[in-house]
Formats: structure tokens, sequence, C-alpha cells
């Protein structure tokens, strides 16, 4: 837990301002999926440090899903770990969508060391009952 230092604000009342922890390693899990790509940044435990996507970082409809999106969302995600001290990740992709694999590769680009890549993507055992047929 990041610990909190009071100090004065504008308004003369006292205000907590939060430490940023400092981590070794961290975890990321890239959601691409066929209109966006999301990415979390986790400490080991799993708690959210920081997250990113290609539609927080202003790219809209169709140019969303492409795979620069992706990877210029991923770049600013490596700046602000870097800021919480992560120089280390375990990656876990999950979904099919374009943006998997140049988030990555933004995310090695931008200084961070990718210690190992996962595929997480849920596999079906068997789904949901098929709807019925149309009769004409």
């Amino acid at each position: 837990m990041a610990k909190a230092q009071t100090q004065k604000g504008k308004s003369g009342k006292t205000t907590k301002k939060r430490i940023k922890r400092q981590l070794p390693e961290g975890v990321l899990y890239v959601q691409a999926t066929f209109n966006n790509t999301i990415l979390t940044l986790t400490d080991p435990k799993g708690d959210v440090v920081a997250w990113n996507s290609a539609a927080a970082e202003g790219f809209r409809g169709s140019r969303k899903s492409t795979p620069f999106a992706a990877g210029e969302a991923a770049k600013k995600l490596a700046l602000v770990a870097k800021e919480f001290g992560i120089r280390q990740v375990h990656v876990k992709v999950k979904g099919p969508g374009p943006g998997r694999e140049s988030a990555v590769r933004a995310i090695e680009a931008g200084g961070i060391k990718v210690l190992s890549i996962t595929d997480v993507t849920g596999i079906p055992h068997n789904g949901v009952r098929d709807p019925k047929k149309r009769r004409v």
C-alpha cells in the first residue's frame, strides 16, 4: 500500500499526497479485440498500477483497431511504468485483435524488458447452444 504524506493545499487545508510505490517488476495484460486494444499494468499481486488503450490515446473509429494505435498506447504506458520503477514485465495477451504483437514490441522499444509472453485467450468448451433453425 502506498504511504500518504500530508501537506497544505491552496486553501490552507491539509491534503494527502500519494507517494508512488517503487516496483521491481509487473504484469502487463494486453486485451486485443477487433475494435480496440486495452493495456493494463499490474503489480505481481494483481493490483492495477496503470492502464491505457488505443481509444484513450485519441484514436477513434477504424483507426482505433490498428497495430499503430496499439503501439502508441503501449509507448505511453511504458513511460508510466518507468515512473513506478518497473523495469521488467510478464506479458499476458488475450484476444485475436491486430494490436497483439505491436503492443509487446512497443513495450520492449520503450526500455522495459519482457520476461515472458503468455497467451491467455479463452477457449470455449462447447460454448452456448446454437439458435434454433429458421423455418421459412
